[in-house]
C-alpha cells in the first residue's frame, strides 16, 4: 500500500520498524489513546469532516456523541497524552481528509483496565468518517471471526453444562487466575488440568500463579515442551503438534475458514488431546455407547465424522471443499461489513450504547477513564511504565525454547531511554533488576531512543528459566469490557546491579 501511494500514521509509545515509513508519529503516554481519540473527534465534527449520510443511514447516537466530545479539547488531550496540540490538529486532518482512510489497532492498548472504552473511542473515528465496509476504508481487527463453530456442538469435555447431579463447570478469570485459584471454595480445587496454554509464563502475576498451583494435591500438563507450567506438573502428558491431526481452522486476520490437513504421525506415545479424553474415559469406567457423541472416538475416522457433523450446520462448507482451498466463512464478506449490517439491537453501530452499559457497566458511550496503576501515586514509588509487547521471533511464549528462536532473540533485553538510566547511573549492556511489590527479575540494560522518557520495554513471553519472567510483576486485573487481562497496568523501577 505505502509503495502504491499510501501514506501511513504510526500511533504508538516506541519507535518500532513501522515508525521509518511513517509521515507522522505520535507518541501518546501509555493508556490515554482514547483521550486521544476523543479529542480527535472533537474536531472531526467542529469542522465537519465527517460523513453524514453514513452517519445518518448507519449510526446511533451521532448527537449524543457530539455533545459528549465538545469537552475533550485538544488542549485537554495534549495535557493527558502529553501529544503537542499541533500533533493532535494534523492527525485529526489526515483522519477527516484522507479518503479511504483505515485504522489498525494493535493489541497493547487494549490491555489497560481502560481497553474497552478506548477502543469504543478510536472505532468511533472510523464511524463517524464514514470509513467502514469499504475498500481501503475500515476498521481492520484481529478476532478470529473466521471461525464460524462456536455455537456448533463441541464435545461435552471441553464445556460440561449444570446438571442436577452436581456436574458443573465453574469459571475463573484469566486475568486473576492465581488469586481465584486460591479463594476457589465450595469445594475448594484440588487438581488442576492445563493444555493448550502456558499460564505460568503468559497469565499476569506469576508469583501468585505458581503459589496456586503448588497449593493444589495434583497437577496433568499435556504440553509438547518442557514449558514453565510443565514443569509445576506431577504428570506431563505429550501433545500433538499442529501437524498430527485433522482440524478446521479460522484465522484473526482474514474472515476464510481452512482445512489443516494430517501430515504425520504422533511419535511415539503423543497422543491428540481427543484421544487422551477417550482413553482416560474409559479407564474411568465408560462404555464406549456411553461416550458416542460425548467424545471424540481414537483414530482418523472419529475426527472426521465429528468434523463432518460439525459442517452440517454450514451447507456451504464441506472437507471435499475446503481440501481444494480456503472458503469464505458462512456469513462473512470480504470487506468486513460491506453489507452494512451490525449484530446490534438496533441494527446499527451504536456510539451510544445501552448494552454496554448493562453488561459491563462502562458509560454508555465512549470515553477516557485514567488506567489503574499508570495514572495513580503509584508512580512515585515506581516511576516507570512497564510495557510488555509482542515480539516478531515467537508467538507470546510458544517456541521459546527452539534454539534457533534463541538464536534469533538472544539474551533477554530491557530497553530503556538514556535519560532514564543516566538518573540510575545504568549503562548499556548492565546487569539490572526490574521490581514493583509483586516481582522482581534481572536482564541486560539496552539504553534506546526507541523508547520514550518514563516507560521501559521488555517484550513478554520470556520463560522463567531463560530470566526475565515479566508477568511477575503484572498485577492481576481485568479489562472493563470483554473480561480481558490488563496486562500493561503496571509501574516499575530498575536499579544497577553490575557493570557490563
Amino acid at each position: 500500500a505505502l509503495d502504491n501511494g499510501s501514506s501511513l500514521v504510526v500511533i504508538d509509545p516506541r519507535r518500532t520498524e513501522s515508525t521509518q515509513r511513517s509521515e507522522l508519529l505520535i507518541q501518546p503516554l501509555p493508556s490515554t489513546d482514547a483521550a486521544l481519540a476523543l479529542a480527535i473527534a472533537n474536531i472531526l465534527i467542529k469542522n465537519n469532516w465527517i460523513d453524514r449520510d453514513f452517519i445518518d443511514n448507519n449510526v446511533l447516537g451521532f448527537n449524543e456523541f457530539k455533545e459528549h466530545v465538545q469537552h475533550f479539547t485538544p488542549e485537554w488531550a495534549s495535557e493527558i497524552t502529553t501529544v503537542p496540540t499541533d500533533l493532535i490538529h494534523q492527525l485529526a486532518w489526515k483522519i477527516g481528509n484522507v479518503k479511504p482512510m483505515t485504522l489498525i489497532p494493535g493489541y497493547g492498548m487494549q490491555r489497560y483496565t481502560n481497553g474497552g472504552q478506548t477502543v469504543r473511542a478510536i472505532l468511533a473515528l472510523s464511524v463517524i468518517t464514514g470509513n467502514i465496509g469499504k475498500i481501503g476504508g475500515c476498521w481492520h481487527y484481529a478476532n478470529l471471526q473466521s471461525y464460524v463453530f462456536d455455537d456448533v456442538l463441541e464435545p461435552m469435555c471441553y464445556y460440561p453444562p449444570d446438571k442436577p447431579d452436581g456436574i458443573t463447570r465453574r469459571s475463573i478469570s484469566t486475568a486473576r487466575l492465581g488469586d481465584e485459584m486460591l479463594k476457589t471454595s465450595n469445594p475448594e480445587l484440588k487438581m488442576v488440568w492445563v493444555e493448550r496454554g502456558n499460564p505460568v509464563t503468559q497469565n499476569p502475576d506469576t508469583n501468585t500463579v505458581l503459589k496456586a498451583f503448588r497449593n493444589l494435591d495434583f497437577r496433568v500438563v499435556v504440553e509438547q515442551f518442557f514449558t514453565d507450567t510443565a514443569l509445576e506438573a506431577d504428570i506431563v502428558l505429550p501433545a500433538k503438534n499442529m501437524f498430527e491431526q485433522t482440524d478446521i481452522i479460522g484465522s484473526y486476520w482474514n474472515p476464510y475458514v481452512q482445512l489443516r490437513q494430517k501430515v504425520v504421525e504422533p511419535a511415539g506415545e503423543v497422543k491428540p488431546e481427543t484421544e487422551i479424553y477417550y482413553s482416560l474415559a474409559k479407564k474411568l469406567g465408560f462404555s464406549d455407547n456411553q461416550l458416542d457423541g460425548i467424545l471424540i472416538p481414537p483414530g482418523d475416522e472419529g475426527v472426521i465424522d465429528f468434523l463432518n457433523q460439525k459442517l452440517k450446520a454450514f451447507p456451504s462448507l464441506s472437507l471435499d471443499e475446503l481440501s481444494k482451498g480456503p472458503i469464505l466463512a458462512p456469513g462473512l464478506q470480504e470487506i468486513a461489513f460491506s453489507d452494512f449490517k451490525f449484530n446490534t439491537p438496533s441494527g446499527k453501530i451504536e456510539l451510544l450504547s445501552e448494552q454496554a452499559v448493562e453488561k459491563w457497566g462502562v458509560n454508555s458511550m465512549p470515553t477516557y477513564e485514567p488506567a489503574k496503576e499508570i495514572s495513580d501515586e503509584s508512580s512515585i514509588k515506581y516511576p516507570l511504565i512497564l510495557m510488555s509487547p509482542n515480539t516478531k521471533n515467537r508467538i507470546h511464549s510458544q517456541f521459546g525454547n527452539l534454539e534457533i528462536i534463541k538464536m534469533v532473540s538472544g539474551v533477554p533485553k530491557l530497553n530503556i531511554n538514556p535519560a532514564d538510566a543516566e538518573i540510575r547511573s545504568i549503562k548499556n549492556g548492565d546487569l539490572i533488576e526490574v521490581y514493583n511489590d509483586r516481582g522482581v527479575f534481572q536482564v541486560v540494560a539496552e539504553l534506546s531512543f526507541q523508547v520514550r522518557v518514563g516507560c521501559v520495554v521488555i517484550p513478554n513471553g520470556w520463560w522463567s528459566s531463560q530470566g526475565a519472567p515479566v508477568n511477575a510483576l503484572s498485577a492481576g486485573r481485568e479489562t472493563d469490557m470483554g473480561h480481558g487481562s490488563a496486562f500493561h497496568n503496571n509501574r516499575v523501577d530498575v536499579k544497577l546491579l553490575r557493570r557490563s
